[in-house]
């Protein structure tokens, strides 16, 4: 089952879902300000909506609003980065931790094929990044970790904002087998119910993710 496809969808949720795809992969562009009647135009949808969309947007810190200039999508900053990775870390970190001891034999079954199928594109030397979902290898560990609180913290809060630098910097070269490495060794730790390990290993592979990322912002 895919998080977000939990309750049926509405107009004004098609709405904010198109916005939230088009600034995580950058079709609308990281600092760009956005005009509630242009968006309203495009996509043929009362201003309400938008403005509802927008607030959703910032609640889940893509979009940041300011008195007297309107809203615009965040920039991606080093600093910007360097905090959101530190959250990351310890929260994903935790998410690992649990899902070790919580995911059940099938999902995490399900997880190795997943990887198996992450595989090709690994081989193509592609830009290794996941859609958001169920197909998103990180999303599964969420998911998996079976806590309400800290499921909902990381999905509805920084998820697509993580997504946004990992979708707009990409993972390229020698850094995609590495951090498709550093997923087979989480997973082996979660398949063989390590906690410590699962945790240990997701913290490290979010620094290194977060340092090659870094290095192209500032290039």
């Amino acid at each position: 089952m895919n998080f977000f496809d939990e309750n049926p969808i509405t107009s004004a949720d098609k709405c904010f879902i198109q916005l939230r795809n088009d600034i995580v992969k950058g079709s609308i562009e990281a600092g760009s300000k956005l005009s509630e009647p242009e968006l309203s135009n495009k996509l043929g949808v009362s201003r309400a909506v938008i403005r509802e969309s927008l607030n959703r947007l910032e609640a889940c810190h893509l979009v940041e609003s300011k008195a007297n200039v309107g809203a615009r999508v965040v920039a991606l900053t080093a600093q910007g980065l360097i905090e959101l990775y530190q959250v990351r870390e310890s929260l994903e970190g935790m998410a690992a931790r649990l899902a070790a001891v919580n995911m059940s034999d099938e999902e995490i079954e399900a997880l190795h094929k997943l990887l198996s199928s992450h595989f090709e594109t690994v081989k193509s030397d592609e830009t290794y990044y996941q859609e958001a979902g169920d197909v998103d290898f990180h999303y599964r560990i969420i998911i998996g970790c079976k806590n309400n609180h800290l499921i909902t913290i990381l999905i509805d809060g920084i998820y697509h904002l993580i997504r946004m630098y990992r979708v707009q910097l990409g993972m390229s070269g020698p850094r995609v087998t590495t951090a498709f490495d550093e997923h087979k060794n989480i997973l082996q730790a979660i398949s063989n119910r390590d906690p410590d390990l699962a945790e240990m290993l997701m913290r490290r592979h979010i620094v290194y993710t977060r340092k090659s990322l870094k290095n192209k912002l500032i290039v």
